[in-house]
């Protein structure tokens, strides 16, 4: 009979899990009670659910408020009435409307307001007062026919333990000192539970109140259906229609895919065709269809990945550009019977077209049954304790070193016990929420019936509720991603067609496969600016594999994750890779089933083929199990009985029982980290059409990886690319460059957006106005025209933006400072018919080399028209070129590099060491390693030229320098600082 709990759910507010919750039901004597977080009904069916389990009886509401005012409580009587009450949350979300102080006219809902509004207007039938315990005195004075209007409102938010916590919450949440929180800025400190018997007791003189609560909640009742579909139910409105279109779609495609006569596609179709359609996911496909179908309209390219590469279906409707057969790619992997998780499409399009295809899909599919997918982000270990130190007042220095050192000596005081004491209450909570990186659901019925909807700054109704809820309750998700690869291989081709006139398709990348060029450049792992395989630790995978074909890659894109080479399969990957004449199978089937792989279990769905051919299980029990083994799975009964399944299947086949033990606990060790096959297939195709445009059109392709800002570098290393590849790099000209990067022959010219202080309002006129009226003329005829402003000028010249005038840097300065403390604005068709002032007569200035390399560092970021290697004191640049590192194995060197990028791994100790990635003075990279005693000695310290002195080490012919010391080299100071 608790009209009012608050879970963790109420945001900054509330301190108990929903679990908390039915644990603090069960103690305290409750068998029924409804979870009305403030705003929100993110936990509701989690509650429902957790009640069915434990056998109490929960309902669903939500407490209004605005701000820190309670409004209202509103109660669901039933299905209806939570869909009422979050489409009425929804509706204020979306309008940015504030809670007003009375609610709606409900149907089926129960209001119930605060004490405070007694006489604030009349009640209506479904409307209550709620009396709390710290009010029955007052209510006991109260008239008889008032207290029939009357019921018991006992909040519970926390435990009297954790007051302290919901204050620390509070004071985050208002951004306040804990001090300066007012009353109305907390819960009063009685809002526990209190045993059910105490509640009677505490009510037994004001009956009414009692009969009251009792009879609402008699009233109400919740059920749920968490075993359906809830997904759209059809695409085309019926379900006979819609196996008629998939198959109809699906043999348009077969020709194009395999021919007419292929025997085994035809017999891969026809039963993934039969799972779909038995399982009553044909509108699935046929609306992720529908997606990819206005994608290619638009001419957008888009890469289908995830376990939904493993369907053959997927393949010919072009959802996918992986061939799940060629692969030996199981369908069980993402769809079977035995699945209780729902599926979900990835399907990936350019950063710059994904707004677009939201649009289209929320558009294309009824309002109020599409929306993003929510999430919940929730305190992490660092930001508790910077917010906890907020809260309490601590100075910077002191809330670093609470972060950094918690267990220094000068942290043990008062407050910095208060505030690790309750570290890890905190760990994990829910912080707020936010939306999921790409997931859309489409439901058969309004999403109102499952949660409330937020509105974000994307401007999309937003689910309440997190990935994990709606998978529990019957949801396939739509993954509708967004990538900068996509979009530097869309533009690479307009690029090329507008630079070289020549048209370009990458949408067939099977042929790429046999090209012997771009095997070459991914040997040489000459991959820098292509998707996913550019890091330095992929480039060096990619050198020690010697790897040169499709396969090998998408093994490589897989072996490549933490958890694979720190569990040491990565090295035995490698090294039977090169010897397989070594390789030992534990058992025939390993090499029947895994030979491609040498044995070794690389991806997800080695777990099901050795599961399958070796314990016998069928490829659906084979999936559970994979995804029990990975931690996805929550049933560690159906776990055992796998097991069992597995291990007399083996007995029965007569198998050594101690080699079966031995593969089991492979299978288990290898589940959680590995990596779906697929996934590495569809990111390979995706490298191999980077790979194809940077092997042919190797500029073009560069200014398309600037153009899309980037990967995994920054903007200096693609530069370097395309100046190596034989570009001419130029500086930003009034009179050549656009917003982004171009090219003209083998010209690049750097955009206005490379620029890091630029106006991008000035760099779009400057634009506008040369193609309305032709190049600029001068300096005078630039400013008059564009209206730029003398601070934005002086970056122009500083960058070299205005030498087609002739005139040096210095001399403009001048120029335009003299010139524009006399200018007055005038419209910009006018200035192109005045006459141009008399320039000053100024004595000869001097240009200085150096003082246009520190320009060009402040103003884009780094040398252009030179290298950092410039500025240095030193014209030393090591023993050798980075190229020659690998014919001086086991030598100590010395080398001279631009430092580019590092990265921090933990000893099995616990040290720090480093991987650190440098440019030599060709442009080439060389890679280093500082172990823990060496770096300390001798730290990077961000960009810079450094001389490193090491040894040279070379792994399956790939070199590295194992740091004996290091250290930044000085630079030429710029000339206008001396």
């Amino acid at each position: 009979m608790l009209l009012n709990l608050h879970s963790y759910y109420s945001l900054r507010f509330g301190t108990l899990s929903l679990q908390d919750l039915i644990s603090g039901m069960l103690a305290g004597g409750y068998d029924t009670a409804v979870l009305t977080d403030i705003n929100n009904s993110s936990g509701s069916l989690d509650f429902i659910k957790l009640g069915c389990a434990a056998g109490l009886n929960l309902l669903a509401g939500m407490e209004f408020r605005h701000g820190d005012q309670l409004c209202f409580v509103a109660i669901a009587k039933n299905e209806q009435g939570f869909r009422e009450i979050n489409e009425y949350r929804t509706k204020l979300n979306m309008e940015n409307r504030p809670t007003p102080e009375r609610s709606p006219d409900f149907e089926q809902v129960f209001v119930i307001y605060p004490f405070s509004k007694l006489n604030a207007f009349p009640l209506r039938d479904y409307e209550y007062i709620g009396i709390r315990p710290s009010e029955r005195t007052r209510a006991q004075l109260m008239d008889r026919k008032v207290l029939d209007r009357c019921v018991i409102l006992a909040p519970v938010s926390f435990r009297k333990a954790d007051y302290t916590l919901h204050r620390q919450l509070r004071a985050i949440d208002n951004n306040l000192l804990i001090s300066q929180l007012g009353n109305e800025q907390i819960a009063a400190d009685d809002e526990v539970f209190i045993p059910r018997v105490k509640l009677m007791r505490l009510f037994s003189d004001l009956p009414q109140l009692l009969a009251n609560t009792n009879r609402i909640l008699g009233q109400c009742s919740f059920s749920f259906d968490f075993t359906s579909v809830k997904n759209k139910a059809t695409f085309t409105g019926n379900r006979y229609n819609d196996k008629q279109l998939l198959y109809k779609y699906c043999m348009d495609g077969f020709t194009r895919r395999y021919g007419r006569h292929d025997r085994v596609a035809t017999e891969r179709i026809q039963r993934e065709l039969e799972i779909i359609e038995n399982l009553r996911f044909s509108s699935y496909f046929l609306i992720t269809d529908d997606i990819c179908r206005y994608a290619r309209g638009r001419n957008f390219h888009y890469v289908g990945r995830g376990s939904g590469a493993n369907s053959a279906v997927a393949y010919c409707l072009g959802i996918t550009d992986v061939d799940p057969i060629a692969l030996k790619l199981p369908f069980e992997r993402f769809l079977n019977p035995k699945r209780k998780s729902p599926p979900d499409f990835d399907v990936d399009f350019s950063w710059n077209e994904r707004d677009e295809m939201y649009d289209y899909i929320f558009n294309r599919y009824q309002t109020g049954h599409t929306a993003l997918m929510g999430a919940m982000s929730t305190f992490r270990s660092r930001s508790i304790l910077r917010e906890l130190g907020k809260v309490y007042g601590l100075p910077k220095a002191e809330i670093d070193r609470l972060v950094h050192e918690p267990e220094h000596m000068l942290n043990k005081n008062e407050v910095t016990n208060t505030i690790l004491s309750v570290y890890n209450r905190m760990a994990d909570f829910p912080n707020q929420r936010t939306i999921h990186a790409s997931g859309v659901l489409i439901s058969e019925e309004p999403l109102t019936c499952y949660s409330a909807m937020d509105n974000p700054p994307k401007g999309l109704p937003t689910m309440q509720f997190d990935m994990y809820v709606a998978e529990d309750i019957g949801f396939e998700k739509f993954d509708i991603l967004s990538q900068r690869g996509i979009g530097h291989i869309k533009d690479c081709r307009t690029i090329v067609r507008e630079n070289l006139g020549v048209v370009i398709d990458t949408d067939n990348p099977k042929r790429f496969f046999q090209d012997a060029n771009i095997a070459a450049q991914l040997k040489s792992a000459n991959t820098i600016g292509c998707f996913y395989i550019e890091s330095p630790a992929m480039r060096q995978l990619l050198t020690k594999l010697r790897c040169d074909d499709y396969l090998t890659l998408v093994a490589a894109s897989s072996i490549i994750r933490p958890g694979v080479a720190s569990s040491g399969m990565m090295g035995e990957y490698i090294r039977r890779h090169h010897d397989p004449t070594t390789v030992v199978y534990p058992h025939p089937v390993f090499k029947e089933q895994l030979e491609e792989t040498y044995g070794v279990m690389v991806y997800q769905e080695d777990v099901m083929k050795i599961a399958n051919a070796y314990g016998g299980l069928d490829m659906a029990d084979a999936d559970v199990l994979r995804r029990m083994m990975s931690g996805k799975y929550r049933s560690k009964d159906h776990l055992i009985e796998i097991e069992d399944k597995f291990f007399s299947n083996c007995k029965a086949k007569g198998y050594d029982e101690k080699i079966s033990r031995e593969i089991w606990r492979q299978m288990e060790s290898f589940a959680g980290y590995s990596f779906n096959k697929a996934h590495s297939a569809s990111f390979a195709v995706e490298s191999y059409q980077s790979l194809f445009l940077k092997t042919y059109y190797p500029l073009e392709f560069m200014v398309a990886v600037l153009n899309n800002y980037g990967g995994f570098y920054n903007r200096k290393v693609y530069v370097n690319e395309a100046r190596i590849s034989g570009g001419n790099i130029c500086l930003p000209c009034v009179n050549q460059s656009v917003f982004n990067t171009s090219i003209q022959g083998k010209d690049i010219y750097l955009g206005f957006d490379c620029l890091l202080n630029l106006e991008g309002k000035l760099a779009h006129r400057i634009i506008e106005e040369r193609e309305a009226n032709g190049r600029y003329t001068s300096l005078e005829n630039f400013v008059k025209r564009t209206q730029a402003g003398i601070e934005q000028v002086v970056i122009l010249i500083r960058v070299g933006a205005l030498r087609f005038t002739g005139t040096g840097k210095k001399q403009l300065l001048w120029e335009a400072h003299l010139m524009m403390s006399k200018h007055k604005p005038v419209a910009v068709g006018m200035a192109l018919f005045e006459t141009e002032s008399r320039k000053p007569i100024l004595p000869p200035l001097e240009e200085d080399i150096l003082e246009d390399y520190y320009d060009e560092i402040e103003l884009i970021g780094f040398c252009v028209t030179g290298t950092l290697f410039d500025l240095t004191k030193s014209d030393y640049r090591g023993d050798m070129p980075a190229s020659e590192l690998h014919l001086h194995e086991g030598k100590i060197v010395r080398v001279v590099g631009d430092f580019v990028c590092e990265k921090f791994v933990k000893t099995k100790r616990g040290d720090l060491m480093k991987f650190g990635t440098f440019l030599d003075a060709e442009g080439r990279f060389f890679d280093t390693v500082h172990f823990p005693q060496t770096l300390v000695k001798y730290p990077l310290r961000g960009a810079g030229i450094y001389l490193v002195e090491g040894k040279v080490v070379v792994e399956y012919g790939c070199p590295s320098i194992e740091v004996i010391r290091c250290a930044k080299m000085p630079l030429k100071p710029d000339p206008r600082s001396e």
